[in-house]
């Protein structure tokens, strides 16, 4: 365990909340500040699902956790594939442009359930609350404690299910691209949305994960190319991991 005590502080960092709370109203706009995350989140969606346990089952659905979910991006996806969602988040304002857009985009028939609430890793590891996989997509490099988070994630799953994580490494490649390209450059990104060290490196994030009894299952470069972003084994900016507990 992290020496720091999760009852000394919370996971969630009030800064990083006011910032994206104040793009809510803007998040699913396919052109707006979060198009890098509507570019990926095909791939991620794709990746993750085929790293998630009981597929092919009849039985029951999966019971997935998207934690820091924003305004819903990843959760409505998920949702459509079949599996019942939970997206948490921080932001209150994200929470309700989720909601909305729930409200104005009803999932189609066949789609598994989605629900929202407002609220963080810790409240939901007091209820003692547990889900067949947990997602945590472009949301450990803004926490205030990526190991503690890390083993958060883990208390938040059954024994057996999985963790799925996505987030940036921390190299220069990443800092040009990642950072300066991203924000000052192209301006994909609003300024300011990332600090460059607080990125993961693969390293650092199985080390985390090992910590909390994590197993690594299978690890990916998502890369843009001019078809739209793919899978390589290129983890020198954008990556995403799967875990096994237990």
């Amino acid at each position: 365990m992290h020496p720091s005590s999760r009852d000394a502080a919370s996971s969630v960092s009030p800064e990083e909340i006011a910032r994206f709370s104040a793009l809510a109203d803007q998040w699913w706009d396919p052109t707006g500040p979060m198009r890098p995350l509507h570019a990926m989140n095909a791939l991620r969606i794709d990746w993750a699902c085929r790293h998630f346990p009981l597929r092919g089952r009849t039985t029951r659905r999966v019971r997935v956790l998207d934690i820091g979910c924003g305004a819903g991006l990843a959760s409505e996806a998920l949702a459509k594939t079949g599996h019942d969602v939970l997206g948490l988040d921080a932001s209150a304002d994200g929470i309700s442009a989720a909601r909305t857009h729930l409200e104005t985009h009803p999932l189609p028939e066949g789609a598994g359930t989605l629900a929202y609430r407002v609220g963080s890793a810790e409240e939901l590891v007091a209820e003692t609350v547990r889900f067949d996989v947990v997602v945590a997509l472009e949301i450990i490099e803004h926490v205030t404690d990526p190991e503690v988070f890390m083993s958060m994630l883990a208390d938040l799953v059954e024994p057996g299910g999985v963790v799925i994580v996505s987030t940036m490494n921390r190299t220069l490649r990443s800092l040009a691209v990642g950072k300066i390209g991203a924000e000052y450059v192209l301006r994909l990104l609003p300024i300011g949305t990332h600090e460059w060290r607080k990125f993961l490196t693969p390293a650092e994030l199985g080390r985390f994960a090992r910590a909390a009894n994590l197993r690594i299952q299978a690890i990916a470069g998502m890369t843009p190319s001019l078809s739209g972003w793919k899978e390589s084994r290129d983890l020198s900016v954008n990556y995403i991991a799967a875990f096994r507990k237990g």
